[in-house]
């Protein structure tokens, strides 16, 4: 049973409780508050769908950067090549194949860059662990000599000082069961990166220099001596750059690559773009007529897409007289497009500078591909189209967020206040209640006899 309002009330008193207060409150919360939830949650939900769309506009920007005159990469799609290789004797790169120039490079190796290398003469185990008293080994590389002092050294301790010595790696090795050798490396290949050991007792005694220590000396700094296009090069390292071809050098021998145009990327970057734009289409096609969308202002969904429409459409080159639909471009009556894939490579192999100059274009007279890619960019920005719905959602949402803050506010200052008087009107029906009924039992008992 519901009670009275703070306790107080009885009897008829009774009804005036939190129960009813709180019905009165929710009835009242579904008229004034509940709206602008409601509104609330359908900018979420058109924020969602929006965030969808500008996805989409996305996609259609970066499947048309391939065709801006003022590309990132410095390439668009007309200036894409591919590259053939023949031999073994090198590897072939490019950060960008499209800056190659076009033809065949040739490339003979005539030899290959290496290392000088040293081994001492074998020794046991008990041997590398005995120190070594033999004197000053001198070792030069690139023109700077060092001195090491063997005196009271292991063959551990002494390859711990020359590998201090830039330029050369040293290293204790164990070679055999029994047997270890003092291994001495150039860092780098090629002759200006060699190692020179003086003739001396220690580098007699060592085995790296002296009469029948020759095949110590197991491997001798040597440049690549290559010729690509008949020129010749000497380097230390196997590998050089062309004209921003990376030649890599494997084995001696002749390799070629030849660099030529590559126009099907041009077909293929188009379908891409036609997809992306079709895409974009339908999803605001499905949204403007659509009853139940979310979205709040059609018109600049609408907006959107026949922007994009008035530079696809339009005419380009430099006596405004070429169009998309010269080259095989099709409007469908759902208005979407198709690419006529005969119509398109015959107009490429025929003229492909008449497509480049309708879609790149020049700073003079930019082609649709540019103006596209500078009109999508623009309509990001805050007076763009989508900069524009963006803040217009955002507004809408923080004035209902405003309004529902107050219609609350105003909701439970009334119903705080009748509160209060609901109080106030229980003591009083409370009161006549207790006069009524003493008066009836005066009446009861006067009319009793």
């Amino acid at each position: 049973m519901a009670e009275g309002i703070l306790g107080l009330g009885s009897g008829q008193a009774a009804s005036l409780n939190q129960d009813l207060i709180d019905k009165l409150k929710t009835a009242e919360r579904k008229s004034t508050v509940e709206p602008l939830e409601t509104s609330l949650e359908s900018i979420t939900s058109e924020r969602e769908v929006f965030s969808t769309i500008d996805d989409k506009v996305n996609e259609v920007l970066e499947a048309i950067k391939v065709f801006d005159l003022f590309s990132s990469t410095g390439s668009t799609a007309f200036d894409q090549k591919t590259a053939t290789a023949t031999g073994d004797s090198v590897v072939f790169d490019a950060a960008d194949i499209s800056l190659l120039n076009e033809g065949v490079t040739t490339v003979e190796i005539k030899s290959l860059a290496q290392k000088d290398a040293y081994q001492s003469n074998a020794v046991n185990v008990i041997a590398k662990d005995e120190v070594v008293n033999l004197g000053n080994l001198e070792i030069t590389v690139g023109g700077e000599s060092t001195s090491i002092d063997t005196t009271n050294k292991t063959y551990e301790e002494i390859a711990a000082e020359i590998d201090l010595i830039s330029g050369v790696n040293a290293s204790l090795e164990q070679v055999g069961t029994d047997s270890y050798r003092l291994v001495l490396k150039s860092s780098e290949s090629g002759i200006d990166n060699k190692i020179v050991i003086t003739d001396s007792e220690a580098g007699n005694a060592l085995g790296f220099v002296g009469t029948g220590n020759e095949l110590n000396h197991t491997l001798i700094a040597q440049d690549m001596q290559a010729l690509v296009d008949g020129v010749e090069y000497n380097v230390s390292a196997n590998s050089l750059e062309v004209d921003g071809l990376k030649i890599a050098a494997t084995e001696i021998g002749i390799s070629s690559i030849n660099i030529t145009k590559d126009n099907t990327i041009i077909e293929t970057s188009m379908n891409t773009f036609i997809e992306k734009y079709n895409e974009l289409v339908a999803l605001v096609d499905s949204e403007v007529y659509s009853a139940d969308s979310d979205i709040a202002d059609k018109s600049a969904l609408k907006d959107i897409v026949n922007q994009i429409k008035d530079k696809l459409f339009g005419s380009y080159g430099a006596n405004s007289d070429k169009s998309v639909f010269n080259f095989g471009f099709e409007l469908n009556k759902d208005g979407s497009l198709t690419l006529d894939s005969e119509v398109f490579n015959k107009a490429l192999d025929e003229d492909v500078d008449a497509i480049k100059d309708l879609f790149i274009g020049s700073a003079e007279n930019k082609g649709l591909g540019t103006q596209i890619k500078e009109l999508i960019d623009t309509m990001g920005f805050s007076d763009g189209v989508i900069g524009l719905y963006e803040s217009s959602m955002q507004e809408r949402e923080d004035t209902l967020n405003e309004d529902k803050e107050k219609a609350e506010e105003a909701l439970n200052d009334k119903y705080t206040q009748l509160s209060a008087q609901f109080g106030s009107y229980a003591a009083i029906i409370t009161q006549y209640e207790s006069s009524f009924s003493g008066l009836s039992l005066m009446i009861e008992q006067s009319t009793a006899g």
